[in-house]
């Protein structure tokens, strides 16, 4: 199981730039003004009331408390921001840890074992997540909200096309290298951009075009110089691309029409996560008959194995981790820094993918995966400006 938390759920995707607000820059010289005249009056009044010495020391007085003031205020800022510190960066490694492991296990279990009931596999991690998340729910440390008929319906859309991503990622993982895999993921933020256009009549700017044309000509020169070409891989990853385009654009369309349909009016990530993996069941069971992937499982030797046993529920957890991990630094950071790291977290995955499973490689595939890599960061400082 495999959640990308995207920025169309808790993170703005609008790339236009905030215009100052102009009042509030008066608002505040006209305040800073206003202390100034109190302070020359309060200097008057004593210098009047109890002449040349008290003057002295009222002049005194009021300095030391508009110096004092301030600096104490910028030492709680201080102390709050090194206090957040700590929070932040064991949350990003959180998330960056459980990422990169959840895609690396997830390759173990399909290639290293040459598992290739990929639906079952999915099958097995949505049970996995659903019964945690309602131990966790059962044991009130969190909270979720109560499902509906009405609710189900407006999010059944929704579901199939998950369902459909996550299928085909199974399918691409199987056949591809995870670095290429990477590199061609970055198609999904051009579809999703031009989804926008749209649909939302959001319109980025040259910076994030210049970072789209960059990630396809990367992906193409990827795919020319991949080694471990496979037709096949290929295909069901230009597939995926276009499912979590329509995954993240429908998402965005249809969240505030969820929202009506549950008691509290709100639809947190927690329940969201229980709602896709719970709908998902019957349709992968369905699935699976329909692929004949349950006599493929019920004949395989590996199954028996307990070490595929461990890897296969490990690779559940994480992506059930990488929901609560990615929702945990996004509160500690924010959305840029959020989006930022998600772009450099896929270098390391890159270069694990490569090392650790002996992908043949050629310095112009490297030199493609890297240029796409690096286009990836450039997107995510383009969307900031």
């Amino acid at each position: 199981m495999t959640i990308d938390f995207r920025p169309n759920q808790n993170i703005p995707t609008d790339f236009d730039v905030e215009e100052p607000d102009i009042d509030s820059k008066y608002r505040n010289e006209s305040d800073s003004l206003t202390k100034g005249d109190r302070s020359f009056n309060t200097i008057i009044h004593s210098f009047l009331k109890q002449g040349k010495s008290s003057f002295i020391n009222g002049t005194t007085n009021v300095a030391k408390r508009a110096t004092t003031i301030p600096l104490l205020q910028d030492e709680g800022r201080q102390k709050k921001g090194s206090e957040k510190r700590p929070g932040a960066l064991l949350a990003g490694l959180a998330y960056c840890i459980s990422s990169c492991s959840m895609i690396l296990l997830n390759k173990v279990v399909l290639s290293g074992y040459n598992f290739t009931a990929g639906i079952s596999l999915l099958l097995y991690q949505n049970i996995i997540c659903v019964i945690i998340i309602m131990a966790l729910g059962l044991c009130r440390l969190i909270s979720t909200e109560k499902f509906t008929w009405k609710l189900v319906r407006v999010w059944l859309p929704v579901n199939f096309i998950f369902l459909g991503m996550l299928v085909t990622s199974m399918y691409s993982l199987n056949y591809m290298n995870i670095a290429m895999v990477t590199i061609l993921k970055n198609m999904t933020n051009i579809l999703t951009a031009i989804g926008e256009i749209y649909l939302f009549r959001k319109t980025p700017n040259k910076k994030v075009w210049a970072a789209l044309f960059l990630m396809v000509v990367s992906a193409i020169s990827g795919g020319i110089t991949d080694l471990s070409f496979d037709a096949v891989g290929y295909t069901w990853q230009i597939v995926n691309c276009f499912l979590t385009a329509a995954y993240s654009l429908t998402l965005r369309r249809l969240m505030d029409t969820a929202k009506q349909c549950t008691a509290s009016g709100s639809l947190n990530e927690v329940s969201m996560v229980l709602l896709n993996n719970s709908l998902s069941i019957p349709f992968a069971i369905i699935l699976i008959f329909l692929f004949g992937e349950w006599e493929y499982v019920y004949n395989s030797e590996v199954i028996r194995v307990p070490m595929f046993w461990f890897v296969a529920t490990a690779s559940g957890l994480l992506g059930l981790a990488i929901s609560f991990t990615s929702v945990w630094f996004l509160h500690q950071t924010g959305p840029t820094t959020y989006s930022l790291v998600g772009s450099l977290n896929k270098i390391p995955i890159s270069v694990a993918g490569i090392l650790l499973f002996k992908v043949p490689v050629s310095l112009p595939n490297l030199f493609s995966i890297l240029f796409g890599l690096f286009a990836g960061i450039f997107l995510a400082k383009a969307k900031m400006s």
